[in-house]
């Protein structure tokens, strides 16, 4: 069975739920998948000549629920990525398919005509966040960024900002990102690990593009010290 028609299937049946007016289930029953349905690292990247988002999203308000399910097969990936990179691969699982939960029942706030992939990862950010606090502990970066092959290795978007993200080791680098305060290690997890643009991490953030752009620069600025400070440490200039 594929992501499409499990998604289709249970989205009926929570329809029925609803309108039949029986007890309500737990949400996240309604696309719980079978073992193994989303296993995301290998998820083809969407074709170009596939439908728009906006036009996806119109179709599931209206019921469509394969458009649906395409929308869900397009973002597994990043949504798991993002989920693996805040509250481990362990637990990414749960907070996705929550997510993808939440997401199907708030279609009708979304606005038409924004971008999907920023809101969606708004709601993934906040399941993965609330796992975190369920569960009373957070991975360290280092180990949710080797814990899952579907985040892959640590990859840094090469622009001329990037520059100040150089390290002679991962490890350095994984490590400065770890020593950061809470808002610019995930501005810096958003704009170079889950590789958003600006305007994409202020969507999915909820900040004004300023923020993000000043918040990233003192994050950078941040960066730059420690790695410093590590050099320093590691027995001087390299």
């Amino acid at each position: 069975m594929g992501v499409r028609q499990a998604v289709s299937d249970v989205a009926s049946e929570c329809d029925t739920d609803r309108r039949e007016h029986r007890p309500a289930r737990h949400r996240a029953d309604c696309f719980d998948p079978p073992p193994g349905l989303m296993q995301v690292a290998g998820d083809p990247a969407p074709s170009s000549a596939a439908s728009s988002d906006t036009a996806l999203v119109e179709r599931a308000n209206r019921g469509d629920h394969q458009a649906y399910a395409e929308l869900v097969r397009r973002y597994s990936a990043i949504a798991h990525r993002t989920a693996s990179l805040i509250v481990g691969p362990a637990d990414a699982e749960d907070a996705v398919q929550e997510a993808f939960v939440r997401a199907f029942y708030a279609l009708g706030r979304f606005r038409q005509g924004s971008p999907f992939k920023p809101w969606l990862l708004a709601i993934v950010v906040n399941a993965a966040r609330n796992k975190a606090r369920s569960s009373g502990q957070q991975p360290r970066l280092r180990e949710r960024l080797s814990g899952d092959r579907a985040v892959g290795p640590l990859h840094i978007v090469a622009s001329a900002e990037s520059t100040a993200l150089r390290a002679d080791e991962t490890r350095s680098l994984v490590e400065a990102i770890d020593a950061l305060p809470a808002n610019a290690r995930l501005v810096v997890t958003c704009r170079y690990l889950l590789e958003l643009s600006e305007t994409e991490t202020a969507q999915m953030l909820g900040w004004p593009i300023g923020t993000v752009k000043s918040r990233l620069s003192r994050a950078l600025d941040g960066l730059r010290v420690v790695l410093a400070e590590s050099g320093a440490t590691d027995g001087g200039e390299r």
